[in-house]
Formats: C-alpha cells, structure tokens, sequence
C-alpha cells in the first residue's frame, strides 16, 4: 500500500510540473477538470508501476539524494557530456575513430544504479550500452575511441569511460 501511494503522489507532482500554467482556474496554474484528470491518471499509473518504481526501498524519498541528482546533472554530467561532443565531433572530423566493445565493472549493487550508470553512459556521445551482465554487473560498452592504455586492464577501468559516473550513482541510488 506504500509503495501505491507513494507512486501516485509522485506521479501527481510530477504531472502538475509538467501541466504548470496550462490552466485559469486554481492559482491560475490548472483548470478543475486537469487536476481531477491528473489524479485518476496517477492513480492508474501508481497502481500499475507501485512494484516498479519503489521496490521496497524508500531511501529515494531522501531529499538530501534529489541534490546530489540534480547536483550530477549540473556538474559531471554536463561537463562529460560537453566534452564528449567535442571529442565525437573532432573524431569525425578527422577520421580518427578506433571503435570497439569494452567490460567495465562499475561495482553498483542495484538494478537503479546499473541502469543510471547505463543511461549516463549511453547519453554520452560515442558511447553506447550493449549489454549487461546480470551476474556480476558488469556493463559492455562500444566506445568510439577505444584507448590501447585501456585495453591492458580487464575489465577496463572504469575512468577511461565514464570518468566519475559510478561514484556520483552510488551516491544516489545505493
């Protein structure tokens, strides 16, 4: 029952942010009939994904953790992702492209984390999740510039990819 209610109370905030000003009625912000529509949508919603967003695990409702989210967005996410464009688009430019498909071991526990990391890492250009080794977690990478240096480590290390990500996930999510 947790799980439900906390679903559907963060899929009611979420929709009211994302409908903000498209109403006149309540604050000027929503009309009556978008808030009762957005109720019974989050109820719908809460009900269907309550095992799949919470899994008993309540430490994601932690705002302490929002700001080390939103921190990671702004931070070394930006800065990788700015990066990454430069590098791709030198790459392109000048050919210099040596792709190949790399195992790092990130050492996160859960399915969130594997999945951040993953997602991190696919929105990075010039690099891009494969596969997942349920197993031990370890994530197979095509990278577009694959580094000789990181060759010789099995698996590679995960710096040479995604430089801070791991660390700033299992901040978050573990």
């Amino acid at each position: 029952m947790r799980a439900f209610v906390i679903t559907t109370i963060v899929c009611f905030i979420l929709y009211l942010l994302l409908t903000t000003g498209s109403g006149s009625e309540i604050l000027g912000l929503w009309s009556t009939i978008e808030l009762i529509f957005g109720l019974f949508i989050s109820l719908v919603v809460g009900f269907i994904a309550r095992k799949v967003f919470v899994k008993n695990n309540y430490h994601l409702l932690n705002p302490i953790r929002w700001v080390f989210f939103i921190g990671y967005l702004i931070g070394p996410f930006f800065f990788s992702l700015a990066k990454a464009n430069i590098d791709v688009a030198y790459r392109v430019i000048t050919g210099r492209i040596n792709p190949g498909i790399v195992k790092i071991s990130p050492g996160l526990r859960t399915d969130l984390g594997i999945t951040m990391l993953a997602n991190s890492i696919t929105l990075t250009p010039g690099t891009l999740s494969v596969d997942i080794d349920e197993d031990t977690n370890d994530l197979y990478i095509h990278w577009i510039n694959v580094d000789k240096k990181a060759l010789e480590e099995k698996p590679v290390d995960c710096t040479y990819i995604c430089g801070s990500f791991p660390k700033w996930v299992r901040r978050i999510v573990e």
